[in-house]
């Protein structure tokens, strides 16, 4: 599957290769684990800024051109500072880039800051899209960081969100995804594609009857460095299905789990489409990429389920047993990661099942 021309994400050992060339600059030297398969991990620089609104540079201006007009105060994240619950806050990040004139890049949130609902955005000078890179690139990164249902402490080095590369096409068409399917199985039930692969929500009862967790409005602080620290019950309610049926509140926050396990085989990588207007006013995911290995059976994997960060919009609405709520578009690999995700390092959600962010105790 990977492309014999080199086009598609680019693996660990090219995004080393990218650091070493200075296509990627770094103020600090990178941590171990930094490069993940198919992705590196950005980190909080020493300052951020609230600001009073999201917003982006713009094709003709820096950030910096802009700051002025946003900026309400700075803020010393050296000792840890609290970044509050509703408020907006821009941080720059600890790399740069200055990319070839044939690579493009992509953000998104990691997995344990989607989980936290941590809303979380990459903007660059002259950005008009979030999240989105340019071929050619040469500037800052920054991070906009909005938490919305917990306060949290934040501290510089911290990583909550990652960039991958391409070049070229990545993107599998359907022809290609069915053809992928066939000798991989990436679902452990029919395959619905259609612009990707499609995946259902899981709202069959388990222990106590538990389908999923609602965030509770008012909690107190999460110190990000903590890890399996929390009690659930001090920051999550249960969800409780009625007949295979739940009904989102509008604003809420919920965790849920997809009904299938979703495989991503080695030469793949895998993100989850972040919304579909045509089966309801609701917003799926908010982290959403899958390294190669997720779930792969050589990877300790034998299927994982994918979480689903939900929250509804507008109205409330009825979700209902294995509804299908959202794809998973299939990119191929530019060449085959020298680590898989749940093989070769530390993989907090590997073989998951309906699991919250792993700030919480599991037991």
């Amino acid at each position: 599957m990977t492309d014999p021309t080199g086009q598609g994400v680019l693996a660990d050992r090219q995004i080393a290769a990218m650091i070493d060339s200075g296509a990627i600059g770094l103020d600090r030297a990178p941590a171990a684990d930094q490069i993940q398969p198919a992705s590196l991990d950005l980190r909080l620089g020493a300052r951020a800024w609230r600001v009073r609104a999201s917003f982006l540079p713009g094709a003709e201006a820096t950030l910096a051109d802009r700051l002025d007009q946003f900026a309400m105060h700075e803020i010393d994240l050296g000792p840890g500072a609290v970044l509050e619950k509703g408020c907006v806050y821009l941080v720059p990040l600890m790399e740069r880039l200055s990319l070839p004139d044939d690579v493009t890049a992509v953000a998104n949130a990691k997995s344990s800051t989607g989980r936290l609902d941590l809303f979380t955005r990459l903007i660059t000078d002259r950005g008009t899209e979030f999240d989105r890179i340019d071929a050619g690139y040469d500037g800052p990164l920054y991070a906009e960081v909005s938490p919305r249902s917990f306060s949290v402490l934040a501290r510089p080095g911290m990583r909550l969100n990652q960039i991958r590369f391409r070049r070229g096409r990545a993107e599998l068409d359907d022809a290609a995804l069915r053809e992928l399917h066939a000798r991989n199985q990436l679902v452990d039930g029919p395959a619905h594609i259609d612009n990707g692969l499609g995946f259902s929500v899981d709202l069959r009862q388990r222990d106590g009857g538990i389908v999923g967790y609602r965030a509770k409005p008012h909690t107190g602080l999460i110190d990000l460095d903590r890890l399996n620290h929390y009690a659930i019950d001090d920051f999550w309610e249960p969800v409780h299905a009625r007949d295979g049926r739940i009904i989102l509140d509008p604003g809420a926050f919920y965790i849920l789990v997809s009904r299938e396990s979703v495989h991503v085989p080695p030469d793949c990588a895998a993100e989850m489409a972040p919304y579909l207007a045509m089966v309801g006013e609701f917003r799926v995911h908010y982290a959403g990429f899958f390294d190669p290995g997720f779930g792969h059976a050589a990877a300790g994997g034998h299927g994982s389920r994918g979480v689903l960060e939900v929250r509804c919009h507008e109205a409330p609405f009825a979700l209902e047993h294995g509804q299908i709520v959202g794809r998973l578009v299939y990119e191929r690999m530019s060449e085959r990661p020298g680590r898989l995700y749940g093989a070769d390092l530390k993989s907090n959600y590997q073989g998951q099942g309906l699991k919250l962010s792993k700030h919480f105790r599991t037991a």
